[in-house]
């Protein structure tokens, strides 16, 4: 490799650690919200610039009209089932109808418009269960306004010219999310026949994955429909089956009479398979306790009302209403660190000052104070061969899903290490818990401070490779089968990065990330 490659692999892991840290600043659905607002801005841009010919009042009208009546439906229905109003939802909702129907003064075409974004905000409510909405709410709203014959979603963000920033768009919000493989599944099996539908046409097969492309709302889809995390199922390969045959759907072509194919019909299909296959509803949890771990972390407890079905170093979104002080929104995102199948429910999140508005609302709650987890899911599992040997690499509070890991692995002969690597000694949360397991931990504080007797001090080996840091030289030393064995690593996005390009440098093969945006 030369010099310039090297350097460049070197700052590469940096530079992504940077991207997460700046992007796990932001919720998935404040970054979503972002995103379309700025896509908003721009189609009136592209209008006032001639690429665009809707009308720079007909367009005003109906950004006003999605937005603010989405907006205020869900105000009225949140007041009628007297629950707490999602107002971040209603806007996304609101942004994703504008881009979904054609911007007009026509009467009929307005009132389609206005009962689509009622219907959207209604499914919330009507069509949920247990709490957690089945549906796409933006599709449901557009599918059922469309069975009205007032009016119908042409889907007109798929155009050449929105690409400029559409394209920016769908990758951010990819790249956040992580949907790579859902995202990627989806595009190449709709593309695909649309592709081939074209060529079939008498177009090139270029032209034609142009036409897919960029005057098609497969892009558009992909970001800000199919990703949505409250109607996508909770594993990897389950999100893949889905992604597939949403991909089928949509370049299907069929007439039911009161419906034909749709794009909105397509992600409908998709959201119902994925709640057969998913936790079913909201999971309400009565909390208990709180308990310190370590000068800097809490671990909060809570009693699930009905069982939580979860595997091990899987995650929770907690809805968490509060007074939006750091506008991210009401939902984040916590790995938990409880064994499956209890109903005590735990999670252990860093609280060291100053705190975000949904940890301060953490803190304040009241035994007894009843919340709502939204989704539940991940793919941080075991391995499915419970007796192969895993090396667990936790940074700070990245302990917490190994917790899950550990419990459950109690039961196997699979060989287990743990690296733990805290600021000090004081951070090593868990201690008491992790001596009485009896497994090899070896821990490295960043100050020097000795661990507790029963963990391996690592900074001796960091002093013998000559590192000052966890390195590939130093992980092969501490860990010689590291190659034998799956690693996970879970932390901050600077952590998880650093760590996982040492864990390749080893010799690991098969390395499993978990990344705490740190909210």
């Amino acid at each position: 490799m030369s010099e310039t490659g090297a350097l460049s692999a070197v700052h590469r892991p940096a530079l992504k650690a940077r991207m997460d840290t700046a992007l796990g600043k932001f919720t998935q659905y404040r970054l979503i919200l972002l995103v379309l607002a700025v896509l908003a801005v721009y189609s009136l841009v592209l209008n006032i610039l001639g690429w665009l010919t809707f009308g720079l009042p007909e367009m005003l009208a109906h950004l006003a009209l999605c937005v603010g009546l989405s907006y205020l439906s869900n105000r009225v229905l949140a007041a009628v089932f007297r629950v707490q109003p999602h107002s971040e939802s209603s806007l996304i909702t609101g942004l994703l109808l504008y881009f979904l129907f054609w911007p007009t003064f026509a009467p009929l075409d307005l009132a389609g418009v206005a009962i689509a974004c009622v219907l959207a905000t209604a499914s919330k409510y009507a069509l949920a269960w247990r709490g957690r909405h089945i549906f796409n709410p933006a599709a449901a709203g557009a599918f059922l306004a469309g069975l009205t014959g007032l009016n119908i979603a042409t889907w007109w963000a798929a155009t050449p010219a929105m690409l400029w920033l559409l394209v920016p768009g769908v990758l951010l919000v990819v790249y956040r999310t992580g949907k790579w493989v859902l995202a990627g599944t989806f595009t190449a099996v709709a593309a695909f026949f649309i592709t081939w539908q074209l060529v079939d046409a008498g177009l090139s097969a270029g032209a034609g994955l142009w036409q897919a492309l960029a005057q098609r709302p497969v892009l558009f889809f992909v970001g800000f429909m199919l990703t949505e995390p409250l109607t996508l199922p909770p594993r990897r390969w389950q999100q893949l089956v889905v992604a597939a045959v949403v991909g089928l759907a949509f370049v299907s072509h069929y007439n039911l009479g009161l419906f034909a194919n749709s794009p909105e019909a397509a992600l409908l299909l998709g959201n119902l398979l994925a709640f057969l296959v998913g936790q079913r509803g909201g999971v309400r949890l009565r909390f208990t306790d709180a308990r310190p771990l370590t000068p800097s972390s809490t671990e909060f407890s809570f009693r699930a009302l009905r069982p939580v079905r979860f595997k091990p170093g899987q995650f929770l979104e907690l809805d968490l209403p509060h007074r939006d002080r750091d506008g991210k929104g009401r939902r984040r995102v916590f790995s938990l660190s409880s064994p499956p199948g209890s109903r005590r429910v735990t999670i252990g999140v860093e609280t060291s000052p100053p705190v975000s508005a949904a940890k301060a609302a953490l803190l304040a709650l009241e035994p007894g104070q009843v919340v709502t987890a939204t989704s539940v899911g991940g793919d941080f599992v075991p391995p499915r061969n419970s007796s192969a040997p895993v090396l667990l690499i936790a940074a700070g509070i990245g302990i917490t899903p190994f917790m899950s890991h550990l419990a459950a692995r109690q039961e196997s002969d699979g060989d287990t290490a743990l690296l733990y690597l805290a600021k000090n000694a004081s951070e090593l949360a868990y201690a008491s818990e992790l001596g009485a397991l009896g497994i090899r931990v070896v821990a490295l504080t960043a100050d020097g401070s000795a661990p507790p007797s029963f963990m391996e001090d690592a900074s001796k080996v960091l002093r013998e490779t000559g590192s000052g840091r966890m390195t590939g030289k130093a992980l092969q030393a501490l860990f010689p089968d590291i190659a034998e064995r799956h690693v996970y690593i879970s932390g901050s996005p600077r952590s998880v990065s650093s760590l996982r390009a040492a864990a390749r440098e080893a010799g690991a093969r098969r390395v499993h990330k978990d990344v705490f945006a740190g909210y």
